[in-house]
């Protein structure tokens, strides 16, 4: 077999992957099944804008492990159910060690959920309002290896996300925030040329019927 280019992790069974799932069952279930696929369920889409903001200062890996209790603590992030918590569902999180236990990126939570419902229904949902900020091909790399990746922690379109949702009320969306939901969440493929998920992200995204 060629030498594996940079950045490709070969895993037990025998396909090439971007290193980043380091060999862990869970992490690599998530590579293969979920990151990089476009996703249109504005529940799913809230769900992760709101985790990665949790993830600020953390590895993901971190935050996936604890996502089910995550989606117990928050409703299964309906957002309309989130809307209505208050300052003493706060108070009952924080003592919840099944999730990360921050005061702010808990308040966090409650403050977009109200502004999700405010966008809904200004835009009709979220997926509308999220794929509107899919980036043109000319800000894309010509080529998805590890060099590219690396200088992508955020570019011009999670940036203008970044600004129009801070603009809108939402906490904990910065531009770096940003760009790692769009990657999640197919907005963009990040996976690198050689990784055996890309192709098939791809042409989930080619079959994807827009919002």
């Amino acid at each position: 077999m060629s030498e594996l280019a940079e950045g490709l992790r070969l895993g037990d069974d025998g396909k090439a992957r971007c290193w980043w799932y380091n060999g862990y069952e869970d992490y690599q279930n998530y590579h293969d099944t979920e990151w990089g696929f476009p996703v249109t369920d504005d529940i799913r889409l809230f769900e992760k804008i709101c985790l990665e903001g949790f993830q600020s200062g953390l590895s993901w890996l971190t935050v996936l492990r604890k996502r089910e209790n995550f989606r117990k603590a928050f409703h299964g992030f309906d957002f309309h159910r989130i809307a209505e918590m208050t300052e003493a569902d706060v108070e009952v999180l924080l003592q919840d060690a099944g999730i990360i236990r921050h005061r702010k990126k808990i308040e966090s939570t409650i403050n977009n959920a109200q502004r999700a419902i405010e966008l809904v229904n200004k835009k009709g949902s979220l997926a509308k309002y999220f794929w509107s900020f899919e980036p043109p091909s000319s800000e894309r790399p010509e080529k998805m290896d590890y060099a590219s990746l690396r200088h992508l922690s955020k570019t011009p379109s999670s940036i203008a996300l970044s600004k129009d949702l801070k603009k809108r009320g939402w906490s904990f969306v910065g531009p770096t925030t940003a760009y790692a939901f769009m990657q999640a969440m197919g907005l963009v493929n990040d996976h690198l040329e050689g990784c055996y998920v890309r192709e098939i992200a791809l042409r989930a995204r080619q079959e994807l019927i827009l919002p």
